[in-house]
């Protein structure tokens, strides 16, 4: 994947980096993907989207957090966001990255500190994604969702259909009646870790989601490929298996088309919506995993 991977790499690169963070223009065109820089300019977009019968996890940007304090500082956000998403009587649904809460100093102090939040949303009803990182991450995030699933429940992980040991980390969640959220995975990884190839990366994903909806409690489909949607349809129909039993997402500001079309189609829907300031990394996985949303900011900078 040449394209995904030089925008990955050029991610990577200071030079651009300041650019795309001090340009005006690439600041706006991110604005399609991200739900503002506050908390109340989320929440905004948080029952908009629910007035259109589409439900949303809130996720505050950031990763890799520079100390314990700022995971600290994170960990009172997202304390905010759950009483925020319930005095708005929206659902207390929130996606979190562990690197933000601390991991990359103590993995014993990011565990407490999602299990604080763990805890808060348990406690209203509310449910924690923990998002998958790098590989780099995924044994130690695995622990942390098993340990902290078994004390409070309410909370569910993130497996990419493109790493390697996916099947035997889906068949370990659903013996413990986790709930996961499938995609492909966009972070640049090596060929012994992941799949190279995007017909593998793809077989691997339609079985891991047709493994979840048969076997799994409650699976969150996550892609934007169309193909891959009507087939887990059409899965979904020949096996008799209800639409309330499982849930597509998506990306908030990308295929607004197809979510309208799942959501007349009786699905259930749900965006994944992000804020905060550290816009960047994101803005830069996003167009590095699908084409489309690269197209799009080569319109808008012809039109400036």
């Amino acid at each position: 994947m040449p394209l995904r991977s030089t925008l990955l790499y050029l991610s990577q690169q200071p030079g651009f980096r300041h650019w795309a963070e001090t340009s005006p223009l690439a600041r706006g065109l991110s604005s399609r993907f991200i739900a503002g820089n506050t908390l109340e300019e989320a929440l905004t977009v948080c029952k908009k989207i629910r007035g259109e019968g589409i439900s949303a996890t809130l996720d505050y940007l950031g990763e890799n957090v520079q100390s314990l304090a700022e995971a600290a500082v994170c960990r009172d956000m997202y304390l905010r966001m759950l009483a925020g998403l319930r005095d708005a009587g929206l659902e207390p649904n929130v996606s979190l990255k562990l690197t933000q809460f601390g991991l990359d100093f103590s993995t014993e102090a990011c565990e407490q500190n999602v299990a604080a939040l763990v805890e808060a949303a348990a406690s209203s009803g509310g449910f924690v994604r923990i998002d998958m990182e790098s590989s780099a991450y995924t044994e130690r995030t695995l622990g942390i969702v098993h340990r902290l699933h078994a004390r409070y429940g309410a909370c569910g992980t993130v497996i990419q259909s493109y790493l390697r040991r996916s099947a035997a980390d889906v068949e370990a969640l659903i013996a413990n009646s986790i709930r996961v959220r499938l995609c492909k995975g966009a972070y640049l990884e090596p060929a012994s870790v992941a799949f190279p190839h995007k017909s593998e990366v793809d077989r691997t994903y339609r079985e891991l989601a047709e493994r979840l909806l048969t076997a799994g409690t409650y699976p969150a489909i996550a892609t934007h490929d169309e193909p891959m949607i009507e087939r887990l349809e059409r899965f979904v129909t020949n096996h008799g298996i209800a639409r309330d039993r499982f849930e597509f997402q998506m990306l908030y500001g990308i295929r607004r088309d197809l979510q309208t079309r799942l959501i007349e189609d009786g699905y259930r829907l749900r965006l994944y919506v992000p804020f905060g300031e550290a816009w960047y990394p994101y803005f830069m996985r996003r167009l590095a995993e699908r084409p489309a949303n690269l197209l799009f900011l080569a319109q808008n900078l012809f039109r400036h």
